[in-house]
């Protein structure tokens, strides 16, 4: 690590968002150092950061955020200087079959964080260690700085805090959107959500949180919705959807919600919200028709199997005849309690910090499907 660099620690940055903002991130910074503290639970993947194994300015710890004495061992070893929190369980499937899971991660881990966090950075409520700032903090002085010069903690969350929405196109979850989660993935990190505030209003913690909505792009682990359909499309395997295929999300690039994390991080008001959306609704059939429409085009299928025609297989036997991969959607049993829409109004963001997404759904997706044919060894 590079001595005279701020040091920030990072956590969860093995999984799907963080292994992409790492990388960007150490590119376009060149006076942090980050610490990475993940566990590696099934979502996380090292080799989504092999790229900077050999970075000077990065460094990989594998641990529980739950583990208080290491996370305070992290803090005065590497005198951390911010946070940027991403790790967490997050599927929902898996909430509804093991919560009790999630509660101890994003519940729990979260308050482990900022707890530590507050006591090594803070003397006592409202008033920064002469190291951190040498200056007592009204709430109301610090909420009016827009850059803040105080270490941060920058807590990042989901939509799904906030419930589901009607089908009127104008209905938009907002920052004043008040909480309504519907699972139990949802819950904890509702729950979460609610801790970061309590240390921003009693302590003066300086805090942001952000509320994305649905992520894509590289390095997403295989059970999310796109990797399923791109890989069991690839497969020749059936390509299930839930229910009636016609619940609507708000997807967003994930580079796009790293670069809007990294303006929240630098440029946000303490204590406030921040919804990242990429203004993008689309049902889970209109995703998969369009997934499936690119891969005909870019993957076509070989005569008489389900095989693309430039990919061997074993055995082909088994794999019915058809002409397109849309053939192989099925429509499964819903998941309980499936939320109908969620859609963010990401105006705040694209105001006060002059936040655009640059890519839509149209581009963003061809990009995704060109990573999964890279990593599946696929040549088009």
């Amino acid at each position: 690590m590079q001595n005279n660099n701020k040091t920030i620690l990072v956590t969860g940055c093995a999984g799907f968002i963080g292994s992409n903002f790492v990388p960007y991130f150490l590119e376009k910074y060149s006076n942090y150092n980050l610490v990475n503290l993940d566990l590696l639970t099934y979502a996380g993947d090292l080799e989504n950061l092999k790229e900077c194994e050999a970075n000077p300015r990065y460094k990989f710890i594998k641990g529980d955020i739950c583990n208080r004495e290491l996370v305070e061992f992290i803090f005065n070893e590497y005198d951390i200087q911010g946070v940027i929190h991403f790790a967490a369980e997050s599927h929902v499937d898996n909430s509804i079959k093991n919560p009790g899971v999630f509660v101890q991660t994003n519940v729990n881990g979260t308050f482990t964080l900022i707890d530590v966090a507050y006591k090594y950075w803070m003397e006592k409520p409202f008033t920064y260690k002469k190291r951190y700032g040498n200056e007592a903090l009204a709430s109301s002085s610090l909420k009016d700085d827009t850059k803040v010069s105080f270490p941060r903690f920058h807590h990042i969350s989901t939509d799904e805090v906030y419930g589901t929405l009607s089908l009127d196109p104008n209905d938009l979850f907002t920052e004043k959107t008040p909480y309504a989660p519907n699972s139990p993935y949802s819950a904890s990190k509702a729950s979460s959500d609610m801790i970061i505030r309590a240390y921003n209003e009693t302590y003066g913690l300086n805090t942001v949180i952000t509320n994305c909505s649905n992520n894509y792009g590289p390095k997403q682990h295989d059970e999310k919705l796109i990797p399923t359909i791109i890989r069991n499309a690839l497969l020749g395997n059936s390509i299930p959807i839930y229910g009636d295929g016609k619940n609507i999300r708000d997807w967003l690039y994930v580079l796009d919600h790293c670069k809007g994390i990294d303006l929240v991080f630098h440029n946000g008001k303490t204590g406030e919200t921040y919804n990242i959306g990429g203004r993008n609704e689309r049902t889970n059939l209109q995703i998969v028709d369009r997934i499936c429409e690119i891969l005909d085009k870019e993957v076509p299928l070989g005569t008489g199997n389900l095989f693309p025609a430039n990919q061997k297989a074993e055995d082909k036997s088994s794999v019915p005849n058809i002409k397109s991969y849309e053939e192989l959607i099925t429509f499964v049993e819903d998941r309980a309690g499936h939320d109908r829409r969620y859609a963010i109004d990401a105006t705040k963001l694209e105001n006060e910090l002059g936040w655009k997404a640059d890519e839509n759904f149209d581009t963003g997706i061809v990009k995704t499907i060109e990573w999964y044919l890279n990593k599946y060894g696929i040549e088009k």
